[in-house]
């Protein structure tokens, strides 16, 4: 990537990110087959090198933390929740160290209250998995700062639009936005082949939609429900892992969106797109 005008500010403004984050801890033990998560994982290593700078914190929307109004971790050493069932003994000795950014936080929840939506602070909230397992193969040493953004438990798409856009300021000052959910994300259909047909046609219909221009962009994604075979990608209710997108759109501004990664996952097909 090129960065001729490094020095300007334009050119220092994190992009932002819609990443898969895989399937529980699945980068960091043994699958089947084993190269199953490996071109994922490839992905998510190389993306700190396509940046304009290290960002100096990370703003993260994970499909696993749902409250009633928008709430931003607010601790200055966060724990670890393993909000995973069943995988072997050592994925629950999984570290990332990396600290909280309590400012940030506070900044944040003013930026969401500004924009006339509820928001509310929460010190004791630890990092789930969707903020840790993709994080630790992206930025390894743990030494960032990082503020996670729940998702309102409503789900909707507008709302989510609208709390990207209210934090989209953020990425002229270093901080770099990413949503952490699938592209994909039915449960019955991860390994059968009747989905794949119908996760690429919605594959096809959300890259389409990304890389629109914003206003059509923004009006797909709110309707997103309406695409082809969207409830059989993400079941009615359970389209938790979607709407980090969703904030990453808001978030984008008038940037352009694409496609970054894309690959057919036990039967599925999986992407991850890019904004800025």
């Amino acid at each position: 990537m090129s960065h001729a005008n490094a020095s300007s500010p334009a050119s220092l403004t994190q992009p932002v990110l819609f990443i898969p984050h895989g399937a529980g801890p699945c980068f960091f033990m043994d699958w089947s087959p084993a190269d199953t998560w490996d071109d994922m994982a490839e992905f998510l290593r190389g993306v700190a090198a396509t940046l304009p700078a290290r960002p100096k914190a990370i703003v993260m929307v994970s499909a696993h933390w749902r409250t009633p109004g928008f709430s931003v971790t607010a601790g200055a050493e966060p724990g670890l929740v393993y909000d995973y069932y069943g995988f072997p003994q050592h994925t629950y000795q999984i570290d990332y160290p990396a600290s909280g950014e309590t400012a940030l936080a506070e900044r944040m929840a003013a930026l969401i209250a500004h924009a006339g939506l509820d928001a509310s602070l929460d010190a004791a909230r630890g990092f789930d998995h969707g903020m840790f397992i993709p994080l630790k193969v992206m930025f390894p040493e743990a030494d960032i700062p990082v503020v996670q953004l729940s998702l309102r438990e409503d789900l909707d798409p507008a709302a989510h639009l609208a709390v990207g856009e209210a934090l989209a300021a953020l990425r002229a000052e270093g901080v770099l936005i990413i949503g952490s959910g699938m592209s994909f994300h039915n449960m019955r259909g991860y390994g059968d082949a009747r989905f794949t047909a119908p996760s690429q046609a919605f594959d096809d219909w959300l890259t389409a939609a990304v890389e629109a221009g914003p206003e059509q962009r923004g009006a797909a994604l709110r309707e997103w429900a309406s695409a082809p075979f969207a409830h059989d990608c993400h079941p009615a209710g359970h389209e938790e892992h979607l709407i980090p997108l969703m904030v990453a759109a808001g978030a984008a501004g008038r940037d352009q969106g694409r496609k970054v990664y894309s690959q057919q996952v036990m039967k599925t097909q999986l992407s991850a797109y890019r904004f800025g």
